[in-house]
């Protein structure tokens, strides 16, 4: 399910590609603490930001079509380093992929240490503002939820850094239909006051596969540059 405005002619042939491409080798590349662990600059990165238990590694996993490409865990706040997944390629490295995804840590979570919340800000931050390759960000918020001001907090920062985001909802099949389409209403409106977010948003179930295919496409076309 996708609230946006008329679908792109050409979005069912990115799906179809998308839907190729993900069937293809997706592999863990690394696992980046510090900026100065990422890997070279060399293909273009879709990131995937969210608060923590938001759904992430669920969602990626879903993209994928993996079980477990990426670790879900019941403990919030698990994921506090860039994780890398090379998208196509070659499996074994001797051939570069079509792009990368990138797994950000999770934000938000009240029972995190202020050491932790700062060296987040600190990557995050110098990530979303110094990575030339960084093509687009998946902002995840939670539909039983909204956004949040903590997710607040982090549109304004990829607002000052200029990087293009768009808003994808998880776990919509959590929540009532009257429910979700009141959240989807006030999600949009917040994202249209935004400069790098997309006026249009993705409405997702990793576990029911709403959406799945929608996102998969506009990842491959975002990470070509559409």
């Amino acid at each position: 399910m996708d609230e946006s405005l008329p679908e792109d002619p050409g979005q069912a042939l990115y799906e179809e590609r998308a839907r190729k491409l993900f069937s293809g080798p997706v592999t863990f590349l690394l696992s980046a603490p510090a900026i100065k662990f990422l890997p070279e600059p060399t293909v273009p990165e879709i990131a995937f930001a969210g608060r923590s238990n938001v759904g992430k590694s669920s969602l990626l996993n879903a993209l994928t079509g993996r079980k477990a490409i990426a670790r879900t865990s019941v403990t919030p706040g698990r994921t506090q380093e860039l994780n890398y997944f090379n998208v196509g390629g070659a499996e074994d490295g001797s051939e570069e992929p079509e792009f990368r995804l990138v797994d950000m840590p999770g934000y938000g979570f009240a029972k995190a240490p202020p050491a932790i919340v700062k060296k987040w800000r600190f990557l995050v931050n110098d990530y979303l503002r110094g990575r030339q390759v960084l093509r687009r960000c998946l902002l995840l918020i939670d539909s039983r939820h909204g956004i949040k001001p903590v997710d607040l907090e982090i549109m304004e920062m990829m607002d000052i850094a200029g990087v293009s985001y768009r808003v994808v909802m998880t776990k919509a099949d959590k929540v009532k239909a009257s429910e979700l389409a009141k959240t989807i209403e006030k999600v949009m409106a917040e994202a249209r006051k935004h400069a790098g977010a997309y006026p249009e948003i993705s409405v997702t179930s990793s576990e029911k596969g709403m959406g799945i295919e929608e996102l998969r496409g506009f990842v491959l076309q975002s990470a070509e540059g559409g």
